[in-house]
């Protein structure tokens, strides 16, 4: 089990490892922050450029905006979902996704999902992520 602010995130040995994510996290305390789905969406509310490493990238730093807007951090983040239109794509780019939310969010992983869906609210949107946090 590793703590941060209050947040305690729970990987049983009876459980596979968990790669990116944590089995479990239980929160003590705080205010609770409900973020909105995010895509890639610029400033201007375009899709941006590229593919789904690309838009990952901007989907959570647009997620993690607004976590910073209402007072947290990413180490706060207890539960985040993502939607992908194309999962094979989403699990074929692991290892990169992997990358960019070690870079913009830290090792302190929430509990997450992936979920596949057709499409998104934005068309040309490939990954969309939301989430909760615990503010300490």
């Amino acid at each position: 089990m590793t703590t941060t602010n209050g947040l305690h995130r729970l990987n049983p040995a009876e459980l596979s490892p968990p790669t990116g994510f944590s089995h479990a996290v239980t929160a003590t305390g705080g205010r609770l922050v409900f973020l909105a789905g995010q895509t890639a969406l610029d400033a201007d509310g375009k899709v941006v450029p590229g593919g789904l490493p690309e838009q990952f990238e901007r989907a959570l730093a647009n997620l993690l905006a607004a976590l910073r807007a209402a007072g947290g951090r990413p180490a706060d983040l207890a539960r985040v979902t993502v939607y992908a239109t194309d999962v094979g794509a989403y699990r074929a780019h692991a290892r990169a996704l992997g990358e960019v939310w070690r870079r913009l969010a830290g090792r302190d992983y929430p509990a997450m999902a992936v979920i596949g869906t057709t499409r998104l609210w934005d068309e040309q949107a490939l990954v969309e992520l939301d989430g909760v946090a615990v503010l300490p």
